[in-house]
């Protein structure tokens, strides 16, 4: 990016922070003084950022103010910020309980990102570090994600992870056969993957559920696939299924609430 790209990101991200004054509004002459910068480069500016509705201009008093991107990412940080209180101490219980190594991890587009992450205990671990990014269709993590989105959702992420990267031989590439799957973690609870993103690697994981019953998150423990064989995934996914929900009971979420609504 050029100087001059930069300093036009820099001045964007002054002019969205002058509204954390809590003024509803603020109209263009202010803004440019507040800034020290002329007023065709505020309008400048607030043109990109409306079109982008990080801004609205109310068209009656032709002042702006913060428009609903910004809320939506509001909130999108308050449920990070939440996920991490809740289920930080989750993790810690489900590494002591299996010795293995734990994430969290949310989905960004067609990718996960682990936002949280506990080494293993065991002298052979794997190292996967906080705020990596992988194809979704390839791990335990995005496959539960996946599998709890609407379909409206699940095809703009397919058609944004369109041709699906084959990591391995054993990555999930033809978009029918991820949907088989995709079903069956729905009706079961839980997903997989044995070697579907690295070779020697296995991943178990559980969704993670806000006060509405969405999936916001999926918690998942990885493995060199030596020591996790089809028995001991199947054990371990009890032990994952048990940690998912109760973070979700951490993030307000009641499957008594969830029966009775579906009832």
């Amino acid at each position: 990016m050029t100087s001059e790209g930069l300093t036009s990101v820099g001045n964007g991200a002054r002019l969205l922070k002058a509204f954390l004054s809590r003024e509803k509004e603020i109209g263009v002459s202010e803004l440019a003084r507040r800034l020290g910068l002329g007023k065709s480069t505020v309008h400048r500016l607030l043109t990109t950022l409306v079109a982008e509705g990080l801004v609205e201009k109310n068209p009656e008093t032709g002042a702006y103010r913060l428009g609903l991107v910004m809320y939506e990412l509001g909130q999108a940080v308050r449920v990070h910020m939440d996920l991490h209180a809740a289920v930080g101490p989750v993790l810690a219980a489900l590494r002591e309980e299996t010795h293995e190594g734990c994430q969290v991890g949310v989905l960004d587009g067609h990718e996960v990102v682990y936002v949280d992450r506990l080494e293993s205990s065991q002298t052979l671990r794997l190292f996967t570090e906080t705020g990596r990014r992988v194809p979704v269709h390839t791990t335990s993590s995005g496959k539960v994600l996946l599998a709890h989105l609407t379909d409206d959702e699940l095809v703009r992420v397919l058609e944004a992870a369109s041709p699906l990267a084959q990591m391995t031989p054993r990555s999930i590439t033809d978009e029918t056969a991820l949907r088989k799957e995709l079903a069956r973690i729905r009706a079961r609870g839980w997903g997989e993957a044995v070697e579907e993103r690295e070779i020697g690697v296995a991943s178990i994981a559980a969704p993670v559920r806000d006060e509405s019953g969405r999936v916001v998150a999926a918690i998942s423990i990885g493995a060199p696939a030596a020591r996790m064989g089809a028995q001991q995934r199947r054990r371990l996914a009890e032990v994952v299924v048990e940690a998912g929900e109760a973070a979700s009971r951490r993030l307000g979420w009641s499957p008594e609430t969830r029966h009775a609504r579906e009832g």
